[in-house]
């Protein structure tokens, strides 16, 4: 369920610029920030980095099947 919510000019400001670059809306920016801010806070040995790109992997269709071996 959506609902409304107030954000600070400055906050939406931010996420609009940093939204542009990664090719996002402003609320999809602002949940991206949220889940990596949750991932986060339960695993601070994670870098910005390492959590980022954990995102973006599990965000991309897997191609095929990997067969170990």
């Amino acid at each position: 369920m959506a609902i409304n919510v107030k954000l600070s000019e400055e906050l939406v400001a931010e996420a609009r610029r940093r939204s542009v670059v990664d090719h996002r809306s402003v609320p999809r920016q602002i949940e991206f920030y949220f889940k990596m801010a949750l991932i986060a806070e339960d695993n601070p040995d994670l870098s910005f980095s390492l959590i980022r790109e954990i995102l973006l992997a599990k965000s991309e269709p897997a191609t095929e099947e990997y067969i170990f071996g």
